[in-house]
């Protein structure tokens, strides 16, 4: 078993408990594995793609050599092949104690300032809308109702759902806003995005309520925008638009994903922490 901090209070020691990450594989999804590793969580990483599965396991094993990873390939939207995973798991006498739902289709904005797949709402894709749907909620819908009944049969587990600053505000379009562009040709940042993060509070809260007096705590937390490889005049845009002054760095959400997910927030269910430099708040 991965080892702990001799520091470490024991409220936050997850050494035996096995946490579950869907979109194991993304920026965020090495992160919270990372965070729960120091705690002493074994990882079952999961994602579309085993390449990049496998770069993440190598990724987190190179920072924390004694963690233990499990690499499993699973997709969010198939009930089938995340039922298929569940089996694998149960056949190695692994039952999730903690699920983080992290799985998402975000549209990133690149050095140029440019956002990948960037639609308009009048003619936003049916399609697009559905397949975003499929893996940012309803995704964390249906690992929910796979491994949320085995935790409320044991009388207790934790799900966190990974929400955004965009489940609480709306986008800022003026970020996106490239002057040398008509106005019926600007990039916007997809409906989609909003929606879902919305729709995961509501699932919070409703599981919560739902599984309270089995002992299953479900939580979200809504990180704010992280700095990766934006452009400059992007990260300015949205640093002033933020309290703190700075966009995020991918680390600072750890401490926050070690408190849901472990007793130290034993008494919290149902809520929504905003960790956005504060953004939401003007």
């Amino acid at each position: 078993m991965a080892t702990t901090s001799p520091t470490l209070p024991q409220a936050f020691d997850l050494s035996g408990k096995h946490a579950l990450i869907t979109g194991g594989a993304g920026l965020l999804g090495i992160e919270h594995a990372c965070a729960l590793v120091e705690t002493g969580a074994a990882i079952v990483l999961t994602d579309l793609d085993q390449s990049a599965l496998d770069r993440a396991k190598a990724d987190i094993l190179n920072r924390h050599p004694d963690g233990i990873i499990i690499a499993l390939q699973m997709d969010v939207t198939d009930r089938d092949a995340i039922k298929s995973a569940n089996d694998k798991l149960q056949e190695s006498d692994i039952s999730p104690d903690i699920l983080i739902n992290n799985a998402a289709i975000d549209s990133k904005v690149d050095d140029q300032g440019r956002i990948a797949g960037g639609g308009r709402f009048e003619d936003f894709d049916l399609d697009d809308w559905q397949l975003q749907l499929d893996v940012g909620l309803t995704g964390a819908f249906l690992c929910s109702q796979i491994f949320g009944p085995q935790m409320a049969a044991r009388g207790h587990g934790t799900i966190l759902n990974i929400a955004s600053d965009l489940s609480v505000i709306a986008p800022d379009q003026r970020l996106y806003r490239d002057d040398k562009l008509p106005e019926d040709q600007q990039q916007k940042k997809p409906v989609t995005y909003s929606v879902i993060k919305t729709g995961l509070l509501g699932l919070t809260r409703y599981l919560a309520a739902y599984w309270a007096a089995q002992g299953v705590r479900v939580n979200a937390l809504s990180p704010g925008g992280v700095q990766t490889n934006q452009g400059a005049e992007f990260v300015t845009r949205l640093s002033n638009l933020i309290p703190a002054g700075r966009m995020a760095q991918k680390n600072e959400y750890a401490s926050a994903i070690q408190f849901l997910c472990s007793d130290a927030s034993q008494f919290m269910t149902g809520q929504n922490i905003v960790m956005d430099g504060g953004r939401s708040i003007i």
